[in-house]
């Protein structure tokens, strides 16, 4: 008996490879799932910033060189150390447990790499430290190196607060008013107060609020605050916060709090112009010219020509003097007349010889005799 081939023959030989090929089809695609996933994955994690750091430790007056790769190209860094940091948790304290002031910004390259040098300088807060370096415009990315700052303080982290939420309870108000240096250019300054409950399960502890200032249609300037204190769950605390504008700050201003990435509340703030300085301009100007004016007033008079009729006056004999204080005594024009006359007279009578009644020349001449006698 012959065996025939055919495609029943084929289908029921290929049958068996069928079912095998199905069997461990299911099998294989999990595997197969996670391989295609863990490209992306990688890809990602080759692109996350790195920073290295050419020395673990060193103390205060000391350089190290921090170096960092896979950053945004030509993106504006900034370098600082940071004390109550770790790289798994970060800053807990924000920028406020930095050394601020000898922070340093580099720019990367095209490939987004960068090396600078950092001083070594000791953070407000004790270690355990980091380099903590984040960009400062654009997006936002950040990335941390472990670092000891050789003889500074150590302290254990505080107690993790992820679990609490905090939200604004009560609308927002700015508490204070003017004084009289800001009518003349001071910066104004108000508290910005409000109330803020925890709605997750876990305590808040020193949270750190950032407070931004708006004018017109530029972006905020954020500014952090942290508030020393712990919200328990479920409880509310009433946070009251200082806000300061730059000196001479006049016009509509936009207070904004955030917390985390979010935006909690806005508070605007109308501030009058200062009128002081404007009182000083223009007293400024109305004063300086007169100033002017009469410093030139005196220079002419003193370089000017005397007339001949003034050194004439200024060669003349000096009149009696008259007792200052006294008025002057005036004389009518008839006695005046009359004085003169006897003035005159006297004067006529002090030149002639004064006779006494008994040497008068009448008396002591002969009498005359009769005709013939002599």
């Amino acid at each position: 008996m012959t065996r025939r081939t055919g495609p029943e023959t084929l289908r029921r030989a290929a049958s068996p490879a069928r079912l095998l090929t199905l069997a461990v089809l299911p099998a294989l695609l999990p595997a197969l799932f996670l391989s295609v996933l863990a490209v992306p994955g990688a890809r990602a994690a080759e692109s996350a910033p790195t920073v290295s750091l050419s020395k673990k430790e060193a103390g205060k007056g000391g350089e190290i060189t921090v170096s960092g790769k896979g950053w945004r190209g030509e993106a504006l860094l900034m370098l600082l150390i940071c004390g109550q940091a770790t790289p798994e948790r970060g800053v807990i304290g924000g920028t406020n447990s930095c050394a601020n002031g000898a922070g340093r910004a580099v720019t990367t390259d095209e490939k987004g790499a960068f090396s600078k040098r950092l001083p070594v300088a000791e953070p407000p807060e004790p270690c355990p430290c980091v380099v903590h370096v984040a960009t400062v415009t654009g997006e936002q990315a950040s990335a941390d190196a472990a670092f000891t700052v050789a003889g500074h303080p150590t302290a254990e982290l505080p107690r993790r607060t992820g679990g609490g939420k905090l939200a604004v309870l009560a609308a927002t108000r700015l508490e204070g008013d003017s004084s009289l240096l800001t009518w003349f250019g001071a910066p104004p300054a108000r508290r910005l107060v409000f109330t803020v409950g925890n709605l997750g399960p876990a305590p808040v502890e020193d949270p750190v609020f950032e407070i931004g200032t708006a004018h017109g249609v530029y972006a905020p300037q954020w500014e952090e605050h942290q508030w020393r204190g712990t919200v328990a769950p479920g409880a509310r605390a009433r946070i009251a916060l200082p806000v300061e504008l730059p000196a001479g700050a006049h016009g509509d201003y936009q207070i904004s709090l955030r917390y985390g990435k979010k935006v909690l509340a806005e508070q605007p703030w109308g501030v009058g112009r200062p009128w002081g300085v404007t009182l000083f301009w223009v007293l400024l100007c109305m004063v300086v010219p007169a100033a002017v004016f009469r410093i030139g007033m005196a220079v002419v008079d003193r370089i000017r020509p005397r007339t001949v009729g003034a050194h004439r006056t200024a060669g003349a004999r000096p009149g009696p003097a008259v007792s200052k204080g006294l008025p002057r005594r005036t004389t009518p024009v008839a006695r005046t007349a009359r004085s003169a006359a006897a003035a005159d007279a006297d004067a006529t009578t002090a030149v002639l010889p004064w006779f006494t009644p008994d040497s008068a020349p009448s008396e002591n001449r002969p009498r005359p005799t009769t005709k013939g006698q002599a």
